[in-house]
């Protein structure tokens, strides 16, 4: 008793040391059922409570989940909207929504899991440019090493750090030596590094003038060989002999490069397709900084036009247009790529003879429907028929459904005699195995004239439709016009103009009165009156404030914008009273009278 007694006394102490009271042992006895009760009740509640703890954060990844899955789709959806777009800045905003999907997905992680599983599939334009990098620095390997065998005069160790890396392309240096190699010349800086000052009289200076380039850098300054170069460099006694051979062997280089045909051409075809595969790469590398405009209307045009027009002047090879095919491949937005090749073609008729067949060779038939008559315009110049022996060449380079479009188009052509558009067609018939297509064209019914004109002006609704050159859609309506020239075609011709975006409306309209050769056509200024009758008109105020509203920002950006100008000028040209009012809602000055 006095065991238990003590353990009581000792029980009966709180931690803080007070006495606690003393329960007996029967009133314990009494609660205990309810205290079991009580604490069975709480297990429960805790268990229930757990259960439900545990549904939640199923709940709660699921939505997560979800979430991630419907924002990755979401993405995947934008990004492949966007890349449908006229934009040129279409790789930066797909790699912006990609990191925004990325952080998307990383924050929903860490609310469940503490971590982000990145199984998203990558969109299709970053897979292309990724893919087309690869391509692009894989195909430049066979072509150094091809400069590099046919000993072109540039530098060895240029060409070899490009492998490494390929931005050294536009290195100063570089550029000098790409420009030195184009020319035939040597850098000054080349020639003093290798062989030394007293070598410079062996060179004539091609840079320096005493007038227009008094004091050029010495590293601009590019030197040609003289005539007498080999007897010069035999009278050089201060050169050792090993820098002599170097000097010969550079020499001979030059010359190869420059005066046998064979070599010059294998050498100026590698390069052009190098300096191709550099550039575009250089410009997915740097789609935030560059803009497709200069590469892709400027540069890129201009190589393809080098590397296919390298030989003569009286065709084209059919090899090399298979080549600048494989170039134009590498180009991963198709919009890029028809950028390019429309802009073959600005000075030479026969870069513009290749732009036509570029088109034709990869478009499909609707939309060579709406290039062939482009292409008629230009084998037919005047009034004309041009012979088979001159047409024949450039249908072999086509598909064959394609040919016979052409030389229905040709047949059909109102600027030359039908008699010797058929004779024409019949030739080319016979030579490319087409038969019966002159019967065909004979056999076709006549349209209805309304038919026929909502034809004609649908394929120029095409023309700018596909944003088509302004002076081709100018053009095309000029062409019409002359042809049927009545107020219903002027009317449609109205009609089709005002579809347009209003920036397309000015800078076609701008395009209206000249022609190709530079002189006015004839209708131009009654047609250009009845436009602006129309543009004044009530009937047409919201084309109007379309147009004001280009014009205004146009003003806003540049007071001087020849777009602008010209369209200011023109309006005025049929109508003064009309150019006031145009130059008060633009904000420009109004010329005093």
């Amino acid at each position: 008793m006095e065991k238990r007694y003590a353990f009581a006394e000792d029980s009966s102490m709180s931690e803080s040391g007070t006495a606690v009271p003393m329960v007996s042992l029967e009133q314990l006895q009494k609660e205990w059922p309810l205290l079991r009760l009580r604490v069975e009740q709480l297990e429960a509640g805790n268990k229930t409570l757990e259960a439900d703890l545990k549904a939640l954060r199923s709940l709660l990844e699921r939505v997560i989940e979800h979430r991630q899955r419907s924002h990755n789709e979401l993405v995947l959806l934008l990004a492949g909207l966007v890349t449908k777009l006229p934009m040129n800045d279409v790789g930066g905003i797909v790699a912006k929504l990609v990191e925004h999907n990325t952080n998307v997905t990383q924050y929903l992680a860490a609310l469940s899991k503490g971590s982000a599983e990145m199984d998203m599939p990558q969109p299709v334009v970053l897979r292309s440019l990724e893919e087309s990098r690869r391509e692009l620095l894989a195909a430049q390997q066979p072509l150094l090493e091809e400069l590099l065998r046919l000993e072109t005069p540039l530098e060895q160790d240029l060409l070899e750090a490009l492998r490494q890396d390929p931005e050294q392309f536009f290195s100063p240096r570089m550029v000098r030596a790409n420009r030195c190699f184009i020319k035939g010349q040597v850098a000054r800086e080349r020639v003093v590094r290798d062989f030394g000052q007293e070598v410079l009289g062996l060179f004539n200076d091609l840079t320096t003038d005493p007038k227009l380039n008094p004091r050029p850098k010495p590293e601009e300054i590019m030197l040609g060989f003289k005539s007498d170069f080999e007897a010069l460099l035999q009278q050089q006694t201060t050169l050792p002999p090993a820098k002599r051979e170097q000097l010969a062997a550079l020499y001979q280089k030059v010359q190869r490069s420059r005066n046998a045909p064979e070599t010059a051409r294998a050498q100026r075809i590698a390069f052009q397709k190098l300096s191709f595969l550099l550039d575009l790469l250089h410009y997915y590398e740097h789609q935030n900084t560059e803009s497709p405009d200069v590469i892709f209307a400027q540069r890129l045009p201009a190589l393809i036009e080098q590397l296919v027009l390298t030989g003569p002047r009286n065709g084209l090879d059919k090899d090399l247009l298979a080549q600048a095919e494989e170039m134009l491949a590498h180009v991963v937005n198709p919009d890029h790529r028809q950028m390019i090749i429309n802009n073959l073609g600005k000075t030479d008729p026969a870069a513009r003879t290749l732009k036509f067949v570029l088109k034709l060779r990869t478009a499909r038939l609707e939309e060579a429907d709406a290039v062939i008559p482009e292409f008629i315009r230009h084998l037919v110049p005047g009034h004309k028929v041009p012979p088979a022996s001159e047409v024949l060449p450039l249908l072999r380079h086509i598909p064959p459904a394609t040919q016979a479009l052409v030389i229905k188009g040709l047949i059909t052509c109102e600027r030359v005699r039908k008699d010797d558009a058929e004779e024409v067609g019949k030739q080319l018939s016979a030579e490319l195995g087409l038969k019966n297509l002159v019967e065909e064209v004979k056999a076709e019914p006549a349209l209805p004239p309304e038919i026929e004109r909502q034809m004609a002006w649908s394929k120029i609704k095409d023309l700018i439709a596909r944003r088509s050159d302004p002076a081709t859609v100018a053009a095309a309506i000029r062409e019409r016009l002359n042809s049927k020239y009545d107020t219903e075609e002027i009317r449609q011709s109205w009609l089709t103009l005002i579809d347009a975006e209003p920036l397309t409306f000015i800078r076609i309209f701008c395009q209206v009165p000249y022609r190709s050769d530079g002189r006015t056509d004839g209708i131009a200024r009654p047609v250009l009156e009845t436009y602006v009758t129309r543009l004044v008109h009530e009937k047409y105020a919201a084309t109007y404030r379309k147009v004001v509203n280009s014009l205004r920002t146009l003003f806003a950006a540049k007071p001087d914008s020849p777009t602008l100008v010209n369209f200011v000028a023109l309006v005025r040209w049929v109508s003064p009273e009309a150019a006031d009012r145009l130059a008060h809602d633009i904000g420009m000055t109004v010329a005093a009278h």
